[in-house]
């Protein structure tokens, strides 16, 4: 399978901002990206111009980047979102939210989205009582994911039940560290996902 290899870091910097990549590293003194916060390359000071495709492809990236998804499968969220009803960019960031991996980050049991993928893609959480080891997987109103009970014991979930409340969780999610388990309530509206990206300029770049 496809997968970025390359050092987080260097997305943050191409984006000019941070993406939160690297969990509690990038809120430190440590994270490059508040000493070099320009792009990566000997280009990287540069002057460039600003154009329309310019900004459309950066937001674009930007999305892609924040929710560790390649380029294929984004563009097949979007086309999902464009044949929906609603406004396709709202929906796209409602599909992109609604995916497993980012479920379990935005609960806290994960200290970074790339963590809380492997975490997943190890078998450690199931979904209404089956286990689910796909990362992309999508979850739906009024299910329940749950970490299994084998797995309650490993170092990253006591940690994360140590560490309960120090993490803002969306109203549409309800964690519960005490049984290591996730309610998700509703599907969340716009309103609702705090992720800085301008989706009308993703989906003005795949209308052309």
């Amino acid at each position: 399978m496809a997968r970025y290899t390359g050092a987080d870091c260097r997305r943050c910097r191409r984006e000019k901002t941070k993406l939160f990549l690297k969990g509690s590293k990038c809120d430190g003194p440590k994270c490059p990206f508040e000493s070099r916060p320009f792009p990566p390359g000997q280009h990287g000071r540069g002057r460039t111009k600003d154009t329309e495709y310019l900004l459309q492809l950066r937001e674009k990236q930007k999305a892609r980047r924040i929710y560790g998804v390649l380029e294929k499968q984004f563009r097949t969220y979007y086309e999902e979102a464009n044949r929906k009803a609603g406004k396709t960019g709202e929906v796209l960031l409602q599909i992109l939210e609604s995916r497993l991996d980012n479920v379990v980050y935005r609960a806290g049991y994960a200290k970074s989205r790339d963590h809380a993928r492997q975490l997943v893609k190890h078998g450690h959480f199931t979904v209404n009582g089956k286990k689910v080891d796909i990362p992309s997987y999508r979850v739906t109103e009024h299910d329940i994911v749950e970490v299994r009970t084998k797995s309650k014991e490993l170092t990253p979930f006591q940690v994360a039940q140590g560490e309960a409340g120090s993490r803002t969780v969306p109203a549409w999610l309800e964690a519960i560290p005490s049984q290591l388990k996730i309610l998700v309530h509703s599907l969340p509206a716009r309103g609702v996902i705090d992720t800085q990206v301008q989706e009308q300029l993703i989906v003005e770049l795949y209308s052309k």
